[in-house]
């Protein structure tokens, strides 16, 4: 795929996020693999952030609110095969130093360890 394809992707998956289409944790694996393209890296990481913050998000509604647009705007630009702001991808990129995205079975076999270590259900 190329950049701009992988783009349109992503977006499609975070608006079905924000939808509730599917899961958080359904738009993480199916994100391109080995891809460079820190756009969508940084995309990658913002949906983490808002897996993250469901606690705070079911009691805030406007940090709900907030969360929302700033996602919606990223699928947006993404859709329109746009770069995010640099202050956007800046504040991810410390958590990307060129780094393959998570292969599925990898990642789901990480999750489960993760779940019993945790004893979460």
């Amino acid at each position: 795929m190329s950049n701009l394809k992988d783009r349109e992707y992503v977006s499609r998956l975070i608006v079905s996020v924000l939808t509730n289409r599917i899961t958080v944790r359904e738009a993480l694996l199916a994100f391109p693999k080995k891809n460079d393209d820190k756009n969508i890296m940084a995309a990658y990481y913002a949906l983490i952030h808002y897996e993250a913050d469901e606690d705070m998000r079911a009691f805030d509604f406007a940090f709900k609110e907030e969360q929302d647009e700033y996602l919606n705007m990223i699928a947006e630009l993404l859709s329109a095969g746009k770069d995010l702001p640099k202050n956007i991808i800046k504040s991810y990129e410390g958590y990307f130093p060129e780094i393959e995205l998570p292969k599925s079975k990898f990642f789901k076999d990480f999750i489960k360890t993760m779940m019993k270590f945790l004893n979460v259900k």
